[in-house]
């Protein structure tokens, strides 16, 4: 099943590319200062009515050569369907484009990152025709951002962070960092991080946690912005038709701080929903979404 954390913590990595030089660090894998990085197709699927699908996948391309494709899967439990397909994807990919592939995986928990390090082999009494060894990024290997000044120097970083220590009962201490970094950015950003995290942390304890800190956190004051509005404004007092007018603003506002077109029967269509839980799913398709059809059609 689909969840938001699972399409935050990959997306992320489409959204803020800047995100790949720490994390290569910390997977112990060279790279260049520099790097282009451009988002490919996930469709991997060959004929109907099979179909597959990579999460993300990203052509990268360091200033001193080499470049590669990094296929990203976030996992959050034990698939054993993934030893055939995870080798499928990396073979497709390989073939498709005719470049090298890293497979990086994100996980929230530990016992299925440990098991999604692998390896995966096809063998046949003994004999190995190929074997694939997923990266994995987890609470084990991911740092606890705690302090503000760091996370202000890597926002992306940061929310990364707070995402895969979701669980983690320490995890307040890397939300009120970000909370504190948040205030020091642009309205634009702290709006694309704040919203990606909401979405990110799923229904976890911290997300309550979160939706307290913005509540009672005035980052831009009377400057009509989303944090200002939708979690000050649209969710006072607590009333159905000002909770669904502050989901409403939410969706639009992250939309378009995405570069997203929405035209005006659509903006109508939203800002006149009164479905909270409609508007709740659409609010966690914002981040990836890449139209406004894409979201009507979940």
């Amino acid at each position: 099943m689909v969840t938001s954390t699972h399409e935050a913590s990959h997306r992320i990595f489409q959204d803020r590319p800047e995100l790949l030089t720490p994390v290569f660090d910390l997977l112990g894998v060279p790279m260049s200062a520099k790097a282009s990085v451009s988002v490919l197709s996930a469709d991997v699927t060959e004929i109907q009515p099979l179909e597959r699908r990579v999460d993300t996948v990203l052509c990268v391309e360091p200033s001193d050569g080499g470049t590669f494709l990094l296929a990203i899967e976030t996992q959050g439990r034990r698939d054993n369907r993934k030893a055939t397909s995870w080798s499928y994807y990396v073979a497709y990919l390989h073939e498709k484009f005719c470049l090298p592939v890293l497979l990086l995986v994100t996980c929230t928990d530990r016992r299925t990152a440990r098991w999604a390090t692998g390896p995966f082999v096809c063998e046949v009494r003994g004999w190995t025709t190929h074997s694939t060894h997923p990266l994995v990024l987890s609470p084990d290997n991911v740092p606890m951002i705690t302090d503000q000044r760091t996370a202000a120097r890597n926002l992306a970083m940061a929310t990364f962070s707070a995402i895969t220590h979701s669980k983690n009962p320490k995890a307040t201490a890397i939300l009120e960092a970000l909370s504190g970094a948040l205030q020091e950015t642009d309205p634009q950003t702290a709006l694309y991080f704040s919203g990606l995290l909401e979405i990110g942390l799923g229904d976890t304890p911290a997300r309550q946690t979160w939706r307290k800190l913005m509540s009672f956190t005035n980052f831009f004051p009377g400057r009509g912005t989303l944090l200002e509005e939708t979690y000050l404004e649209g969710q006072a007092k607590g009333e159905a038709r000002g909770e669904a007018r502050g989901e409403a603003k939410a969706i639009l506002r992250f939309l378009e701080a995405r570069g997203v077109c929405v035209p005006e029967e659509a903006r109508d269509r939203i800002a006149g929903c009164t479905d909270l839980d409609l508007l709740n799913r659409w609010l966690d398709l914002t981040p990836h979404v890449e139209s406004v059809d894409d979201l009507f059609a979940s």
